[in-house]
């Protein structure tokens, strides 16, 4: 740990969400009242919390009840701190407008004045698996192996390639490799362009990065780096939890469920059902819901090895009656699994959830247990997943974006998280701020149907007011399931956030409303002024399928973001290819936040194409305050207004 003494949560996020003096206040509550009554459960929980001025004339210790229930539905377990902490944040997040009041956000600004705790065992994990993926890398082996004792890896970031590099590890293929500068010298300017690719490649991975900027890598803070670089692991070791990657995990579908309830899990979610499935069977009678507090006595993992790794169970584990040398029988048992010890007995003692969590992981990776008997079936599951794939792309994209925006709660599946209207309120609220009736809202958990209708419905009527165009829709529709009215209205929905951006920038412009068509004439208007030829017909035009316009697009608002030697013409598929990763990486290099893939491009996908317009005339706009052209030029023709672009090409108003 660090030299800074106060309160310390061996979680670095959780650490995150408060100030000391909250830290205190808090701890101070839990320690009475563990005193009081011997121990401290959940049902101490909702009493406690109705007490505290924090939710004094927010909330009551009935509707503290009910906001705890869906996480907590065993009243009698016993609660540790950091348990306390987390429901803390859950009940802190159901406030009013699903906001949080007072509480520090994750990943803060650089200006908080308090001191973040470092988790050692942590960064040695972080500097670990680095070292293991990155080692033999051309451009930095000659900076690895990275001592962990030291705070080499805090300025090794500084560059952005090391976290690139970890990106493409996670993910492979996020990011054009030939778009990081990468020269032995680079300068600011440079090194920006790194980061901003970093940061925006981070967000288009799934990483929630709120209230983080180049800056803060740039100065090389440690909690925020170390968060940063624990997301990307994150996603990294959970890739494989889902049932495209992992087919044998329709075992875990029990009979009175549906797979399509497991294909909308979170990947952490499925780990802890994997797990728990294990144990059931293994004869564990408690259930693990979370990477701390309930794996902090070994028991659990003792039991999940005994029942994936039975030709090297043993007993001694569950013999020993002290959890530290319980810890270390575990670790001996899984090293025969060729589990690398990342983490030690001490950190599964002191509940490490970000430890933990890659420890079940990697269990996972090396030994899942589950069988193919699941997939012999008349249909298989593999049929079954198998979606449109522009529908897949459109759920990928609005899911990202809504996580970008830093709303409260973190969406996992478009189609599953967002059915009881309660998400969709509180993103509309985020675009539009005051648009939502939080006292003719519910939130979750919700139960009774009719509720989720009035969520959602509420959420179409702000949409109409909004101007979108939603015809023949209505809650129901969102409730039951209707994937491509619920991507129509997600389609509005970010359009309408992306033109009033756009719109808050146009104080130095004409005062006029921006459409699709000014973005279009804007786009060609900057190519055309530059000497080049291209133009884009609509944003349909397959003409865009080889991604030359967009590069001198690119080229136009910063003559140094494209490195034009490495464009190729276009004319094949695999030339498109090249042409289309480029473009991302270089949009985001320029601080573009977008999120659509190669495919987009290649196929014009009209919205996306859109979207990506869109995304750099707001970085221009931003970067060229003193620029006097106006959006809407005198010769230019706006006979076709696309403000009126459909969810697809071939539908009607009505499907929108």
């Amino acid at each position: 740990m660090s030299s800074y003494v106060g309160v310390l949560v061996s979680d670095p996020w959780l650490q995150s969400q408060f100030t000391q003096v909250e830290l205190r206040n808090l701890q101070s509550r839990f320690v009475s009242t563990k005193t009081r009554f011997g121990r401290f459960t959940v049902r101490n929980l909702p009493p406690v919390f109705a007490k505290l001025k924090h939710f004094s004339g927010t909330f009551d210790e009935k509707k503290i009840k009910t906001i705890l229930h869906e996480s907590y539905p065993n009243i009698n377990k016993e609660v540790d701190f950091e348990t306390f902490l987390r429901a803390f944040l859950k009940v802190q997040s159901r406030g009013e407008g699903g906001g949080s009041k007072g509480s520090s956000s994750f990943l803060k600004t650089s200006t908080t004045t308090f001191h973040h705790a470092i988790n050692e065992s942590e960064r040695a994990f972080y500097v670990s698996h680095i070292n293991n993926y990155l080692r033999e890398d051309p451009l930095l082996k000659r900076y690895l192996p990275i001592n962990p004792a030291t705070n080499a890896l805090f300025d090794l970031v500084k560059d952005g390639v090391l976290l690139c590099k970890l990106i493409n590890v996670a993910v492979p293929g996020t990011i054009d490799e030939r778009a990081i500068n990468t020269k032995s010298e680079l300068n600011p300017w440079e090194k920006t362009e790194n980061l901003s690719l970093c940061l925006n490649s981070a967000k288009a991975i799934g990483c929630s990065l709120v209230n983080i900027g180049t800056q803060d890598i740039t100065e090389g803070t440690p909690h925020l780096v170390l968060g940063l670089i624990f997301q990307i692991i994150k996603v990294q070791l959970l890739a494989d939890l889902n049932l495209k990657k992992t087919p044998q995990l329709a075992e875990l579908v029990e009979e009175n469920q549906d797979v399509e309830e497991l294909m909308g899990l979170a990947p952490e979610k499925i780990l802890l059902k994997w797990m728990n499935f294990h144990l059931k069977k293994a004869g564990y009678e408690k259930e693990v819901t979370n990477f701390s507090s309930d794996v902090k006595d070994g028991e659990a993992y003792s039991y999940l090895l005994n029942a994936i790794a039975p030709e090297h169970s043993t007993q001694v584990a569950l013999e020993s009656k002290d959890p530290s040398e319980r810890a270390k029988k575990v670790l001996e048992q899984a090293e025969k699994l060729d589990c690398k010890r990342h983490l030690s007995f001490e950190d599964i003692v002191e509940g490490s959830a970000n430890l933990n969590l890659a420890f079940v992981a990697q269990l996972f990776h090396q030994r899942n247990g589950l069988s193919d008997e699941s997939l012999k079936t008349p249909v298989s599951y593999a049929e079954m997943i198998t979606e449109d794939e522009e529908t897949s792309r459109e759920e990928r994209c609005f899911r990202l974006w809504i996580n970008s925006l830093g709303a409260v709660t973190y969406v996992d599946n478009v189609f599953e998280d967002l059915r009881n209207g309660w998400v969709l309120l509180e993103v509309l609220d985020k675009v539009s701020p005051g648009s939502v009736n939080w006292k003719h809202a519910y939130k979750p958990p919700i139960k009774m149907p009719f509720k989720k209708i009035e969520n959602c419905n509420q959420a179409i009527k702000i949409g109409k007011e909004l101007r979108f165009t939603l015809v023949n829709i209505d809650g129901s529709d969102i409730v039951q399931g209707n994937k491509k009215l619920l991507l129509a209205f997600l389609w509005q929905f970010m359009r309408y956030t992306m033109l009033q951006i756009l719109k808050n920038l146009r104080s130095h412009w004409q005062g006029e409303e921006i459409t699709e068509a000014d973005i279009l004439s804007w786009a060609n208007r900057k190519v055309k002024k530059m000497g080049r030829s291209s133009q884009a017909k609509s944003f349909k035009d397959m003409n865009l399928s080889n991604g030359i316009f967009f590069l001198e697009l690119l080229t136009s608002v910063e003559p140094r973001v494209v490195n034009w030697s490495l464009v190729t013409r276009g004319e094949t598929e695999e030339e498109m290819v090249l042409n289309a990763t480029y473009i991302i990486s270089v949009a985001r290099k320029l601080g573009c936040s977008i999120f659509l893939l190669p495919e987009d491009i290649i196929e014009v996908n009209q919205k996306m194409m859109l979207i990506l317009a869109a995304s750099i005339m707001n970085w221009s706009l931003q970067h060229q305050q003193s620029d006097t052209e106006s959006i809407v030029s005198d010769d230019c023709s706006l006979t076709e207004d696309l403000s009126t672009l459909s969810t697809d090409d071939g539908s009607d108003a009505q499907n929108v």
